[in-house]
């Protein structure tokens, strides 16, 4: 069998535009007087490069950074930043700053009131770094009640969050690349892995439970043991080979081509990404958000990928990916791939780490 795997934050521009530096009054008839040295104009990066830079600035402005994005239409990478000082370095460093009003401290302390106090089945939330706030997003279930309890928290939280509502519910899309078979349930595989030299494949952990056999066919014979699975929570599972089965690694592009996927990383906000799913084949959109909490009825998973992506029932588990880097397994979402819809994903490098997993 040939397991392949999905295609693979948001982009944006900021409003408020970065203002210039202006220099300080000099006199024209001064002949010693100078002006201030420009600014480097900002680097074009791709995605990897400005990842990197990415994690040296946030490591480097502690504090006073909070948060970056990638504009993947311009390629900068923009970081946003608590005072004009910090911003003076940023753009030094070939970045684009943005000087905003909420520090990363306090959007974190705003996601602790909402877990406290909000963790609602239908709701999700992340740090948007565009909006500098924490969205909290509402499926069509959060009404009444429920929807008066959530608005009452957010607007306790002084302009740190915004409540944006979408069609449909979240919920997991059990039922995604190649089509993998348990039982009566249909779900899709996710990357293949090798773990201490025996090859294995990974998909979302609400696909299974611990034990459970999986096929490449319904009522087909099994191709594999589910050896650990995880949810809620985190969603991430993992299934050992049985003996003698194909597992190259590469991704269905449902076209009669693969994609190669020689290693795992991290997505990034405004990074164009693809999916590979059993029930919707490919389809492409854009990271909106990371570390992402969503509330389904079955309870939390936190540490999510947000993506414009569809899917639907069946792609659970299915490869997200960007070219050769595998990012994400499809984990849940509300909508469909006709009228689109947001579709999360678990981390990749976390579900590697987590079993002592490597692509491969």
């Amino acid at each position: 069998m040939k397991h392949r795997r999905i295609p693979s934050h948001r982009i944006a521009i900021a409003g408020a535009g970065v203002a210039a530096l202006v220099a300080g009054a000099f006199t024209l008839n001064s002949a010693n007087a100078t002006t201030a040295d420009p600014a480097p104009a900002p680097a074009t990066l791709s995605v990897a490069s400005a990842d990197k830079l990415a994690g040296t600035l946030l490591s480097e402005l502690g504090d006073e950074a909070a948060g970056t994005y990638y504009d993947a239409k311009e390629r900068k990478l923009v970081v946003n930043v608590v005072d004009e000082d910090a911003a003076e370095g940023v753009r030094e460093r070939g970045a684009v700053a943005r000087v905003v009003e909420h520090s990363l401290a306090e959007l974190k302390s705003a996601r602790a009131t909402l877990k406290a106090e909000a963790t609602i089945p239908g709701t999700s939330w992340s740090v948007d770094p565009v909006t500098n706030k924490v969205v909290v997003t509402a499926d069509s279930t959060v009404k009444g009640a429920k929807l008066e309890k959530l608005n009452k928290v957010v607007d306790g939280l002084d302009g740190r969050a915004a409540v944006e509502r979408v069609a449909g519910e979240f919920k997991p899309f059990a039922a995604g690349g190649d089509a993998i078979h348990s039982g009566g349930g249909r779900c899709s595989l996710g990357f293949n892995v090798v773990k201490g030299g025996e090859p294995y494949f990974i998909t979302a952990g609400h696909c299974g439970e611990q034990g459970s056999s999986w096929s490449d066919s319904a009522g087909g014979a099994a191709i594999g043991t589910m050896e650990e699975s995880s949810f809620p929570g985190n969603d991430y599972a993992l299934v050992k080979y049985a003996s003698g089965a194909d597992h190259p690694s590469v991704v269905n592009l449902y076209n009669g081509s693969t994609q190669e996927i020689t290693q795992a990383g991290d997505a990034t906000v405004g990074q164009q990404v693809q999916r590979s799913g059993s029930t919707t084949q490919v389809h492409d959109g854009e990271v909106t958000g990371l570390n992402e909490t969503v509330n389904y009825q079955e309870g939390s998973v936190s540490g999510l990928i947000k993506t414009t992506v569809c899917a639907e029932p069946g792609d659970s588990g299915g490869s997200l990916f960007a070219g050769s880097t595998a990012l994400g397994l499809t984990s849940g979402g509300s909508g469909d791939c006709s009228s689109g819809g947001t579709t999360f994903f678990q981390p990749v490098p976390e579900a590697l780490s987590a079993f002592g997993a490597s692509i491969g």
